[in-house]
């Protein structure tokens, strides 16, 4: 079992303990020889609050011992974490944020995992007229010139880097009207989502977050499909020669685990009212077929 948090600090030694407790990360006890293993993993909210990692992560400490600690923050505040030694493993999902990581000598490699897309959400009257459209900047360009509301996450998460590479794109700039029509929220998807429910605003998501997402209100996809809309996440052990007390062997062999043929079948497997949230790119035969 794993608990949300979306926001974290912390630094290693005594530090990391207290982020741990602070963040509400919940550990999945392991032992192995009777010696205890476990570690820290950074990853997004959208892997703690889809459910994907209370299914994933006792699979892996029963067939390892290695017991599993989850803080699940934005991509952004996931690297900062990694970045100060505070964790042993990234789960994250912003490609170019990643490979940056790594060739800053913070990360070992980076491991594709697996996928799935973001949606735009919006109110069923769909005031922008935006519905069923395969274009996603012209879709956010027809938002920001009707200045319809717009959420934003605000948070430097994968997805709020996601929404701004897609406004870059569209050649419309919203931050001008922050505050006004485009509010960022500065929390969770699962919050701006509430927020945007509440507003009859439009907001970027990830499917899994919205699947799972219980207080849909009126809001409903309107834009999906666009390629511009996939959403690869990947897996990466942190330095230890940046950090010597990470767990790099044990945080290896999580990586292994989920990119084996069996860790990639039961990421395929994972549903939310029988809907595939996730699709394994590491053995893409592990899954299902994959319509995203």
């Amino acid at each position: 079992m794993t608990i949300r948090t979306d926001m974290a600090t912390g630094s290693s030694g005594f530090g990391r303990l207290l982020l741990a407790f602070a963040l509400g990360a919940v550990m999945i006890a392991g032992a192995v020889n009777g010696e205890s293993r476990s570690i820290t993993i950074a990853s997004t909210t959208s892997t703690q609050n889809s459910g994907l990692l209370e299914w994933l992560l006792p699979q892996f400490t029963a067939q390892t011992g290695i017991g599993v600690q989850v803080v699940a923050v934005g991509t952004g505040q996931a690297i900062r974490i990694a970045t100060n030694g505070d964790a042993d493993l990234l789960l994250v999902h912003h490609e170019a944020s990643e490979r940056e990581f790594v060739a800053a000598g913070l990360g070992i490699a980076r491991h594709p995992v697996m996928h799935n897309d973001f949606v735009l959400v919006g109110p069923g009257s769909d005031p922008a007229g935006i519905r069923g459209m395969n274009d996603v900047t012209s879709a956010l360009r027809r938002i920001g010139s009707g200045e319809h509301v717009f959420l934003s996450r605000g948070d430097d998460s994968g997805t709020h880097k996601k929404e701004l590479e897609l406004w870059q794109s569209s050649g419309f700039d919203p931050r001008p009207a922050s505050g006004g029509w485009y509010r960022e929220s500065g929390s969770g998807m699962g919050a701006t989502l509430n927020t945007a429910s509440a507003m009859d605003g439009y907001a970027l998501t990830d499917r899994a977050s919205w699947v799972s997402f219980g207080n849909k209100g009126d809001l409903e996809i309107l834009v999906e499909g666009d390629t511009r809309l996939h959403n690869p996440y990947a897996a990466i052990v942190v330095n230890p020669e940046r950090h010597p007390h990470i767990h790099a062997n044990e945080a290896q062999a999580f990586v292994d685990w989920l990119t084996s043929r069996k860790g990639q079948a039961a990421i395929a497997a994972y549903r939310v009212a029988g809907q595939q949230l996730f699709f394994p790119d590491a053995v893409p035969q592990a899954g299902a077929a994959d319509g995203h």
